[in-house]
């Protein structure tokens, strides 16, 4: 890293000024990380070892619980134990780490929100060639070059927050070490950084929220064409459902990472809460355990019978076109 370090170490402010005000937000904060890794520990494992499960989309939705296990992991445990102690120091190296490695899962968040609508545009849409283009293979470059777009781009940014000179106040007014708290403790000039941070995150976020919002409207052009009223109402329950959590992860993102660091306010804590803790918890409900094979496969082995759920699809089209021959093959289990 370049730059003259001075700071050994930063102080935390956290979210609570006060020890009394402090027990709340740690019960409230313990229960949802609980939550986080409770339910996407229960999607991960479930999808590995249940056959049923062994289709791209709980493929991709297998990694994405990992990610928001590990995603919530950098964040949670830190800020709990902040909450019970007066000391909350942290080491330049460690605040570092922390940002390297939360900027990391957050990135891969984006790309595999991506990949997920893809999936699902390519099964709804092109079900005949859902098979040939959605690929084992192609599923596998698909994570491990979300993983290595992931790394880069950490690494860019910790180097752009981190590379500066660190002369001055050492308290950062935030409950992790993130962007724009950090930049505001550096002594040079940091409109560079600034810049191409912004350059990144508008490749990284804005590049994955766009092929997410086009992959949705070319689903439900087609939903809107070949489906009955009772299946267009399921498909766009469960499109809303899908949105609402990408909508909450992306608006807050943008919130904070698109606008200029002058007009950052106290609601940024909030935004980062949302981010951080409350998208993770939500994902494993909206995107799986409400789902009827998901609860077939959880009740299959918790019988350990050969008994399977029954198959709830993402839009069960019946015998009114030949998209749903693709039934079969697992490519369309929403």
């Amino acid at each position: 890293m370049r730059g003259n370090h001075t700071q050994t170490k930063f102080i935390l402010l956290g979210i609570a000024d006060r020890p009394c005000e402090q027990t709340p937000p740690f019960v409230l904060f313990l229960l949802i990380y609980i939550v986080t890794l409770v339910g996407n520990f229960a999607i991960f494992t479930l999808v590995w070892v249940s056959p049923s499960l062994h289709t791209p989309m709980y493929f991709f939705l297998a990694h994405f619980a990992f990610t928001d296990i590990c995603y919530s992991t950098v964040i949670s445990p830190r800020m709990l134990a902040d909450l019970l102690s007066e000391d909350k120091t942290i080491s330049f190296t460690g605040c570092m780490t922390q940002f390297l490695t939360f900027a990391f899962f957050a990135t891969i968040e984006c790309y595999l929100l991506a990949i997920m609508a893809y999936d699902r545009q390519v099964a709804i849409c092109q079900p005949l060639l859902y098979v040939t283009i959605i690929s084992s293979r192609v599923c596998w470059q698909l994570i491990a070059s979300s993983y290595l777009f992931a790394f880069l781009s950490a690494i860019i940014y910790t180097w752009c927050v981190f590379g500066g000179s660190f002369c001055g106040p050492n308290r950062i007014d935030h409950f992790f070490c993130d962007v724009v708290p950090v930049l505001k403790l550096v002594c040079s000039d940091t409109h560079s950084s600034e810049m191409v941070i912004f350059a990144f995150v508008t490749i990284n976020v804005v590049g994955t929220s766009m092929v997410i919002l086009l992959s949705y409207i070319s689903i439900l052009c087609t939903v809107l064409r070949v489906c009955s009223a009772q299946s267009r109402a399921r498909a766009f329950h469960t499109c809303a459902s899908h949105l609402m959590s990408v909508s909450l992860f992306f608006g807050t993102s943008f919130f904070m990472y698109l606008q200029p660091p002058s007009s950052h306010r106290s609601l940024d804590k909030v935004a980062s809460i949302i981010y951080t803790m409350v998208t993770p918890m939500l994902n494993p409900f909206i995107y799986s355990l409400r789902n009827k094979e998901v609860k077939g496969a959880l009740l299959k082995c918790r019988r350990n019978s050969s008994a399977t759920g029954n198959i709830e699809e993402f839009c069960h089209l019946g015998h009114e076109q030949s998209m749903c021959s693709v039934k079969a093959n697992g490519a369309l289990k929403y």
